[in-house]
């Protein structure tokens, strides 16, 4: 296998010191940055690689033009629109992705979002953190009203990996499972129904779609008032599915009894959105897909893509 020069980009969030990138060793050369801000940067720190890996920094059309090295671009996650596809594929420069790789991280934080809202961990901790407990004249504190998993429909958009693994999680916990999905894949124990009958069923609605111009919005003033009076949503995909202020004013009249989001429209989001000042809403900071074992995957699915490249048989390639 011959050797090359490999560069990355935005190396902190994908892996910020947990694992080593001494394996790439393996391929040659490489230069780690932990991150990179504007053109200037991008190029002179970009201008010997033949392969190229990055997170969130775009590379546009005007940077690809400007590095005639570039043969390959490995994206430390699942989306590619931080690339200039068009000019890519003008270049004959390679594009993979890494899919599926943090599956179980993402349902995972569904249900943790989930119940910490039915369960009102975070109050409940905080009261006894308080003392109240410590004061409290019988041997349980109680308060928030828990409300079960059991029996509830829990509405899912999007039949993707994260989606099914969503519908059989909620499935264990005794939910019945409706989804909304381009594709349909029946199977016992879950109904597939129109975005109507969705949004007037689902006592849960959680979102697994990827954004694009058919589903920027989808939440809305007009969906949300098609929904079931006291859902919830959960929103771990993108943040602009929503529409931020409509989510909010529902939150606020009690249209929707509560939300838990790890993704906003703008990362890191500005202290005037109306989502974090919500009542009854929970926001993580774009969290779910970074599990340990998540991230460990990332790593090794990026450097089998690289391996495969210089082997002449790029696996997960886009473009």
């Amino acid at each position: 296998m011959r050797k090359t020069h490999i560069v990355i980009l935005d190396a902190h969030v994908a892996n910020p010191g947990y694992y080593s990138w001494e394996q790439l060793a393996e391929f040659g050369s490489y230069e780690v940055w932990e991150r990179s801000e504007g053109e200037a940067e991008i190029l002179s720190r970009a201008a010997e690689a033949e392969i190229v890996l990055v997170n969130k920094v775009c590379l546009s059309r005007e940077i690809l033009m400007n590095l005639p090295r570039l043969r390959m671009v490995s994206i430390l996650a699942t989306g590619y629109n931080v690339i200039d596809m068009q000019t890519a594929n003008e270049l004959g420069i390679q594009v993979c992705n890494v899919p599926n790789y943090s599956t179980s991280s993402v349902a995972q934080h569904v249900f943790a979002l989930l119940l910490a809202l039915k369960n009102h961990t975070c109050s409940y901790t905080q009261a006894v953190e308080q003392g109240d407990w410590c004061r409290s004249p019988d041997f349980a504190l109680l308060r928030e009203p828990i409300e079960e998993l059991e029996g509830l429909r829990m509405g899912i958009v999007g039949y993707g990996a994260i989606g099914r693994s969503v519908a059989k999680i909620a499935a264990a916990f005794g939910m019945q499972v409706l989804v909304y999905s381009r594709s349909k894949k029946e199977q016992p124990g879950l109904s597939f129904v129109s975005w109507p009958e969705l949004l007037a069923q689902s006592d849960v609605l959680s979102l697994h779609c990827p954004l694009s111009e058919e589903t920027a919005g989808m939440i809305n003033a007009e969906s949300l008032a098609q929904m079931k009076k006291g859902a919830v949503l959960i929103n771990t995909a993108r943040g602009g599915l929503l529409d931020e202020a409509a989510v909010a004013a529902a939150l606020q009249r009690g249209v929707l009894s509560a939300a838990a989001l790890d993704v906003l429209s703008v990362e890191p989001p500005r202290a005037d959105n109306p989502l974090l000042h919500a009542p009854n809403c929970l926001v993580t900071p774009h969290v779910a897909w970074a599990g340990m074992r998540a991230r460990r995957r990332l790593l090794d699915i990026s450097f089998a893509n690289i391996r495969g490249y210089l082997q002449g048989n790029t696996p997960n390639r886009v473009n």
